[in-house]
């Protein structure tokens, strides 16, 4: 992950590996009034000042209210953490919960960047598998009857409902209630993580987590990295008043307080709120016309065997190759080509997604997308004549031009790393003279 967020400085790679927003039609008015709020009044001497309030300025507080309302979600503003990006937020969650060898549940795949924290802490974590409705919620009572036989109880369930990073997949309603249920009833703390879910584009929206639960067993994940600007660096946590005391300490110790810099311009940001909600209309209609031209450029690029999510929102796709290549091996090939995705084993903990790979749409323009599609396309292809002429098997074939997009649920079962894969062997009068 460090390696691939190195690669955006490089200006001949065409990215589709990060989770960018795409900033380039941001507001004139809302840049406006930012410059405003760092040059008059109150506004220099708060973004001047080394420190500001651990637990973050009131002012952001009010914002994350308004955000989350969007969303149909009410929380008190004690429940309330201003944190460093939506990164510090699940890393002080392990760090406040965790102890080495606590199991910790998770989807699979799940967000690669939250595999860091989950290992820094030592947690043993245990990826359960989704469909296209999402986690499944039959796997995971499965889980907890075994843990519970076991002696173990889990610190929490980590998941991403609302078009999930890397899948794009969205947990379905009635999941959500029984997820909640399961909660309750278990005392199963449950840590959504929310990003994307105001950036929907089809389909109706969905309750929240913690909306359905009320706040008792659910710590909702928020940033405004995806709505707004990543470069700002500040996310937020909503939690349960006891569990949010622990974490504003162990933010303290982890960095004082988030930048008060970056605090005031999302101050200024949300003080013309129908400025924003348009804004936000803008970002959405730009982000579902990339997602087209990919599920398009797929459709065109990538062989028979191939297949793909179509998310209703968010910024990924989850694609899923024939079982001869390993992605990994591939990102090496592929940045050789000026392209980059992220591999599927980084959305795992156990050598899982071999042959999977997550691709973003949104930080790049609709020639690039089309563009790095087919150079991936491209490496595949290579790849898979390089297998066929090692197994004597025939070419593979391109897809049809009109032929429907795939959508495969994301469920991977390809061998763990490290087991050996034997391949068919062939009869004599099959090798080649």
């Amino acid at each position: 992950m460090r390696d691939l967020m190195a690669i955006t400085e490089r200006p001949e790679v065409i990215s589709l590996a990060g989770g960018l927003p795409d900033v380039s039609g941001f507001p004139p008015q809302m840049l406006e009034r930012v410059a405003k709020a760092m040059t008059d009044g109150a506004g220099p001497r708060r973004a001047r000042r080394p420190y500001g309030p651990t637990e973050g300025m009131a002012k952001v507080h009010e914002a994350i209210q308004v955000v989350m309302a969007e969303e149909g979600t009410q929380v008190d503003l004690g429940e309330l953490l201003v944190t460093t990006g939506g990164q510090q937020a699940i890393d002080l969650v392990c760090k406040t919960l965790v102890d080495p060898g606590d199991v910790v549940l998770a989807e699979g795949p799940t967000y690669p960047g939250a595999i860091p924290s989950f290992t820094a802490y030592q947690a043993d974590v245990r990826q359960l598998e989704m469909d296209e409705h999402g986690l499944r919620i039959d796997l995971l009572e499965e889980t907890l009857d075994q843990l519970d036989e076991a002696g173990i109880r889990p610190k929490f369930l980590y998941t991403i409902p609302t078009f999930q990073n890397p899948a794009g997949v969205t947990m379905s309603l009635e999941r959500r209630k029984q997820l909640v249920k399961i909660a309750q009833e278990r005392e199963l703390l449950v840590v959504e993580d929310s990003p994307y879910s105001l950036l929907r584009y089809e389909g109706d929206p969905l309750p929240t987590l913690r909306s359905l639960d009320g706040g008792n067993y659910v710590i909702y994940l928020g940033t405004f990295s995806k709505i707004l600007a990543a470069g700002l660096r500040i996310g937020w946590i909503a939690a349960p008043r006891a569990i949010r005391q622990k974490m504003n300490i162990g933010k303290q110790g982890a960095d004082l307080c988030s930048p008060s810099t970056s605090q005031v311009v999302i101050e200024a940001c949300f003080q013309d709120l129908p400025l924003w909600r348009s804004y936000l209309e803008d970002v959405k209609g730009r982000y579902q016309g990339r997602r087209d031209v990919m599920l398009s450029s797929l459709a065109h690029a990538m062989p028979e065997g191939t297949s793909w999510t179509r998310p209703e929102g968010g910024l990924f796709l989850w694609v899923t190759l024939p079982e001869a290549l390993d992605t990994t091996d591939l990102l090496a090939r592929a940045l050789r080509s000026n392209v980059a995705f992220v591999p599927g084993r980084a959305a795992y903990t156990d050598g899982r997604g071999g042959h999977s790979m997550r691709v973003n749409f949104s930080g790049v323009n609709a020639d690039d997308i089309h563009e790095g599609v087919r150079r991936i396309g491209d490496v595949v292809f290579e790849q898979l004549e390089l297998y066929g002429d090692v197994m004597g098997e025939a070419p593979p074939k391109r897809r049809a031009t009109d032929r429907p997009t795939g959508a495969k649920p994301p469920v991977d079962d390809a061998p763990e790393q490290g087991a050996l894969v034997e391949f068919p062997r062939r009869r004599s009068a099959e090798r080649p003279a």
